[in-house]
């Protein structure tokens, strides 16, 4: 490699060569240089924080930057910096980019790497530095580097451009307000998903269906907290809340979350399943950065068991992480812990009985008759039903939960189109999915579906 570069180039690089062009008379090696990272995961608002300080910033050069040879650990200005006899030249070449999909119509064209020379109060120069994916022991950032003349450090030009980048990834859109969570790879469009952004359907508080109790919890719990934290905050009171729902499978613990999620557009919902806990510091980092935010952690019981239930130091150890993030947050975080659970009475006492780590369980009990009234309709959707099959329907479906309902009445509409789709629904059709629901496929699929009879127990 270092009689191909010296053949093409001699003993100095295009970039290395515009670098002594900038910032004549100053020598390269009088340089200082500066660094900030920046988490991999909000690299698009890192992106449009660069485009907003580069479209008022005084750019005398822009391209993007290649090197010959990398060296694990050095990259950025290092790399061409320093002795080219180290053969780590660096060409100028067209920018590159990714796109990194934020839910929008539209992905964020991220930028790979790139250099800018800036001609402001002083000549210095800007790198965006790539991930080093061989830093084994440290998660991988974007890195932003500030080469200046070191006699020119004291005018404050460097912290002022950092300010300036740090203060618009702080205020970055692309992610708040929105649904998420964090994965490990790109999918099949070929987009970066380092964060999943998830289009959750629309749900309104009308078609919440809970005992009129449980919503006022859940009102005054949720949605008057969030819209009080600001009062609160100013009366020396803490503005991070946790709350557990619990209740049988399918009573709408997470058809309430999506709720949560459209009552509240401002605030960003992240959601940890039991397989992502080992990222709850990832998690932890984003809400602090998004807030205010809401996380959701599904299934806690798999997580927060009883310690004298866990199945080795594995899941222990997450158990303690999950209860250090929940007390080292600051009393001011506006962050709003949401757990679920099927299984309430498995859950770790130093959860559920401290103050400050949960402060309200909200129960989620199968739906009463007004309730179930209520749902049948709402699922019965634009299929025709009657007054008198609804409330045949009522008395057919006492104990059972929601989703239950929900699996009935699309599979009543099924044998009513299957008898050509005219007239109303029957009792019939309701009597044949009641009976292919919960005998024909035996109790496993009873319990599957959510019917929990009385005659199960």
């Amino acid at each position: 490699m270092s009689w191909l570069r010296r053949f093409f180039f001699g003993d100095r690089s295009p970039l290395h060569t515009l670098l002594v062009q900038h910032f004549h008379p100053h020598r390269l090696s009088s340089l200082a240089v500066h660094e900030r990272s920046f988490p991999l995961r909000v690299k698009a608002d890192l992106q449009r924080a660069l485009d907003s300080v580069m479209n008022n910033a005084a750019v005398s050069h822009f391209s993007g930057v290649q090197l010959l040879q990398f060296t694990p650990g050095l990259g950025g200005f290092a790399s061409i910096l320093t002795d080219q006899s180290t053969n780590c030249a660096a060409l100028i070449t067209a920018p590159q980019y990714e796109e990194v999909d934020v839910g929008e119509s539209e992905p964020v064209r991220q930028l790979k790497d790139g250099i800018w020379l800036m001609n402001e109060e002083c000549r210095f120069a800007v790198m965006l530095v790539p991930p080093d994916m061989y830093c084994y022991n440290q998660s991988p950032t974007m890195r932003i580097q500030v080469a200046v003349p070191r006699e020119m450090q004291a005018n404050g030009i460097v912290q002022s451009f950092f300010d300036r980048l740090e203060s618009a990834v702080r205020a970055g859109r692309s992610y708040r307000g929105k649904v998420l969570s964090l994965e490990q790879a790109t999918d099949y469009t070929g987009r970066y998903t380092g964060i999943k952004v998830h289009k959750l359907h629309s749900v309104a508080r009308e078609n919440v269906i809970l005992p009129r109790a449980t919503l006022e919890l859940l009102d005054r719990n949720v949605i008057r907290f969030v819209t009080q934290r600001p009062q609160l905050a100013k009366l020396g009171m803490s503005t991070k809340k946790g709350i557990l729902f619990y209740g049988l499978p399918g009573t709408g613990k997470t058809y309430t979350i999506h709720y949560l999620a459209s009552a509240l557009p401002e605030i960003t919902t992240l959601l940890i399943t039991e397989e992502q806990i080992n990222l709850l510091s990832d998690y932890m980092a984003l809400a602090r950065l998004l807030q205010p935010s809401m996380v959701v952690i599904e299934d806690a019981d798999l997580i927060a068991r009883d310690r004298t239930a866990t199945a080795g130091p594995g899941q222990e150890m997450f158990l303690n992480k999950l209860l250090n993030e929940m007390d080292g947050l600051r009393p001011d975080a506006d962050i709003l812990f949401i757990l679920t659970t099927n299984r309430p009475e498995t859950l770790e006492a130093a959860l559920t009985s401290r103050p400050g780590r949960i402060d309200q369980a909200i129960e989620f009990p199968l739906p009463d008759e007004a309730g179930r009234e209520k749902l049948i309709r709402l699922y019965a959707k634009e299929a025709p039903i009657t007054d008198n099959i609804v409330q045949a329907t009522i008395k057919l479906t006492e104990n059972v939960s929601a989703a239950f309902i929900k699996e009935l009445m699309r599979r009543a509409t099924q044998f009513y189109l299957e008898r050509g789709g005219t007239e109303t629904i029957l009792l019939h059709d309701v009597d044949a999915a009641m009976e292919e629901m919960m005998f024909e496929g035996g109790s496993l699929n009873r319990k599957l579906l959510g019917g929990h009879q009385e005659s199960e127990e």
